[in-house]
């Protein structure tokens, strides 16, 4: 794991692009704050509060190094219930033991919690979110004000809305709407201008500027009264004496009831999910390609809800558009996010009469333009592309939480999820027998690579097995990640695996992934979940990324490759390496014309029964116009020195003594050996890596060790072959 050491000279270097950054940011949380606040129906105040409290506690106590944290998106349909069923002093209640639960889920060490919830199953808690704050405030957009029973009802009272905006018989309900369509189109079409000052101003802010410029051009130059109602703008936002007399005192009277701990609980799972994945993705981002401690921050989020809950802000999570803002503007370390709540609180002290002139339908355009987002119908197509069983996770999750509850969803996500699993191998025992079992083994190879194996299946029910592993890995190592022993891969763990991918590709690292070669597909997306094959595949096979990558390498070297499984494998019965093994299959082949230079994955046994063991590796075999010595050559080690002692003597080649102590040669005919390792073959094998050499009279067998090789080995693997080829012809 990468580790920093602060510096106080770097960090004073870097102080003035973060609080550039800081400002940035503070500019779309101004206006964010205040939004969802009034659409958690909070006072607007709250979510300023929640972002200045929340700054200046975890940018001192955190754990992560250029997130910003505040109110989030993911909490307001929590938070209105919690609200409207609580009360005021109830909700704050409920927020402030939230933040207790969180303190408690970082000394747990639960940063994991959010490994193990299906990533579809996420996606559709969070496109539920999506459509309870579009649908609440898709109404308030439009001048329309609804108190409905149910988060369905308002989104089936959206078309019925539209149609009542033309019919509207009051000119400032006219008006109101006018603005939330503006303010909707400006957040729509942003992205597409290109002006450079224009950018310098980020969406919501925009929206800000307009709607307080247009207030004062009907006062000042229309000497006009604003056309927009008074109920549908800003309410007066508290000077800072006011905000301190009138910090609300919670009320624990309501700890006895379900509703209570229903709310509280909700706005755990929500804050911590929303939070960890925040990071997992802004890790990503970070210039500076550092990994945050997620329990520290679990810890710093969890005081700072307390802290906001007691001086009447809302909750604290780490929000992901806040933050790669942060990043894209050259924030490089946490005083960004102590920055961006200085700035709130000096634009609340100086400008917080000026907040009253920002119509709320223009706010609540902000809100609504990302609860679409949150739930736009691209996500729905490239769940499709990954598998039609995802789509069904997805919308369970979906509509369970937009007709229930949040709680109820996720877990109705989850089990549908392992349901479906379990109905895709058809093997419940599968699961159930091997759940607890230990199934990731990691050890360093000679060479200095990571080589991870895992076994019987890894999922979102025990990929933290397997995060636990890949955790303790210095992203700037070489990893090969063996699935060819899991019988089940889901999408959750291939979706992981890609971001561990990228960390290593950015630190300067080589992550891989094989041993999918076998496993079917029902899509060629490369987050699709694969199972196993033992035969003919139940569903539509696929070739994996590693097998694309083998045919761009086949085409590199104008060889050609074929993936399937070949009946052509008697030419291995001749090497003494398979007396006593049983070749199930061969695959993966890059070979030249005539087939005279072959590379091939391989899947044999040795032994039956309960001593039978199945091995997966990648073998070299070069075929030569000449006849050769019969041979076995390998590095000497300890396991040589016994076969010696059992009467299995190494060769000596004569004036190379160094290469006698580093090999171990074998062969019946040691004088024709000893004429075949003349001076240039020897110093060739001295000065490159080691490999398992075997030659049956008319080839040569080569290979490193008994697992599938990866692509950068392949690569070694074949320039090792056609350098050896070389000096071989010579020798003959």
């Amino acid at each position: 794991m990468t580790k920093s050491k602060f510096n106080i000279k770097e960090f004073i270097g870097q102080l003035p692009s973060n609080i550039f950054s800081g400002f940035v940011v503070s500019l779309i949380a101004l206006p964010l704050g205040l939004g969802l606040a009034m659409a958690s129906e909070a006072p607007p105040i709250a979510g300023i509060i929640t972002a200045v409290i929340s700054g200046v506690v975890v940018s001192f106590l955190g754990g992560s190094n250029v997130t910003i944290t505040g109110p989030g998106n993911g909490l307001v349909g929590v938070l209105l219930v919690a609200f409207t069923t609580l009360g005021f002093q109830g909700a704050y209640a409920a927020i402030i033991c939230s933040g207790v639960l969180l303190i408690l889920l970082g000394f747990l060490r639960m940063g994991k919690l959010a490994d193990f919830f299906p990533s579809s199953a996420i996606q559709g808690m969070l496109a539920a979110i999506g459509l309870i704050i579009l649908g609440k405030q898709f109404h308030i957009m439009l001048g329309n004000r609804l108190d409905l029973d149910s988060s369905i009802d308002y989104l089936l009272a959206i078309p019925q809305t539209i149609i009542s905006v033309f019919q509207y018989e009051d000119i400032q309900l006219t008006h109101a709407a006018i603005a939330g369509v503006v303010a909707l189109l400006i957040m729509i079409f942003y992205g597409e201008i290109r002006n450079k000052y224009f950018k310098l101003f980020p969406a919501p802010m925009w929206i800000v500027v307009i709607s307080i410029a247009t207030s004062y051009f009907y006062e000042l130059v229309l000497k006009e009264d604003h056309p927009i109602a008074n109920e549908y703008m800003i309410p007066e936002i508290p000077s800072g004496a006011e905000i301190v007399t009138s910090i609300p005192v919670p009320d624990f009277g309501l700890m006895g009831s379900w509703a209570f701990w229903a709310s509280v609980l909700s706005l755990t799972l929500i804050a911590s999910i929303e939070s960890l994945l925040s990071i997992k993705a802004v890790d990503q981002l970070d210039p500076q390609k550092r990994r945050s401690n997620v329990n520290r921050d679990l810890k710093a989020l969890g005081l700072a809800t307390i802290s906001s809950g007691f001086l009447g802000g809302l909750n604290v999570v780490t929000v992901i558009a806040r933050s790669s803002v942060n990043v894209n503007n050259g924030g490089t370390n946490r005083s960004s996010n102590f920055a961006h709540a200085m700035f709130l609180v000096s634009f609340v002290w100086l400008f917080s009469s000026q907040l009253t002139r920002i119509p709320l339908p223009a706010l609540m355009a902000i809100l609504v333009y990302t609860g679409y987002k949150l739930a736009s119908p691209t996500l729905i197509k490239k769940l499709f592309t990954i598998g039609k069983e995802q789509l069904i996770i997805f919308f369970v999750t979906l509509l369970t939480t937009l007709f229930i509850d949040l709680i109820t969803g996720i877990i109705a996500g989850i089990l549908i999820t392992f349901i479906i699993h379990i109905i895709l191998n058809r093997n419940v025992l599968l699961f159930i027998q091997n759940l607890l079992k230990p199934n990731v083994l990691m050890y360093k190879e000679s060479k200095g690579n990571y080589y991870i194996s895992v076994k019987h299946f890894c999922t979102f029910l025990n990929f933290y097995k397997l995060k636990q592993q890949l955790d303790l890995v210095p992203e700037d190592q070489d990893v090969v990640l063996d699935l060819s022993l899991c019988q089940f891969v889901d999408h959750t763990v291939l979706e992981n695996l890609n971001g561990y991918q990228s960390v290593f590709h950015k630190r300067g690292g080589h992550f891989e992934i094989i041993g999918l070669d076998m496993h079917g597909a029902e899509s060629d997306h490369p987050f699709a979940l694969r199972k196993l094959i033992p035969g003919i595949s139940f569903i539509t096979a696929n070739l994996t990324k590693r097998q694309n990558t083998l045919q761009e390498i086949a085409e590199e070297f104008d060889m050609t490759y074929a993936a399937e499984k070949t009946q052509d494998e008697d030419f291995l019965d001749s090497f003494k390496y398979f007396q006593f093994k049983k070749v199930e299959r061969v695959y993966n082949r890059i070979f030249n014309n005539g087939k005279q230079f072959k590379i091939f994955d391989i899947h044999y046994s040795e032994g039956e029964f309960i001593t039978k063991a199945d091995v997966k590796t990648t073998m070299l075999n070069i075929k030569v116009n000449r006849i050769l010595p019969e041979f076995t050559l390998d590095r000497e080690g300890f396991l040589e020195r016994v076969y010696g002692l059992a009467g299995f003597k190494d060769i000596p080649i004569e004036n190379h003594s160094d290469f006698s102590k580093r090999f171990y040669l074998l062969g019946e005919d040691t004088h024709g050996i000893q004429d075949f390792f003349n001076d240039d073959l020897v110093r060739f094998f001295e000065s490159n890596p080691y490999y398992h050499i075997e030659s049956d009279g008319h080839s040569l067998l080569v290979f490193r060790s008994d697992r599938t090789a990866g692509i950068k080995e392949i690569k070694a693997l074949i320039d090792f072959g056609k350098r050896l080829h070389k000096i071989v012809q010579k020798a003959v």
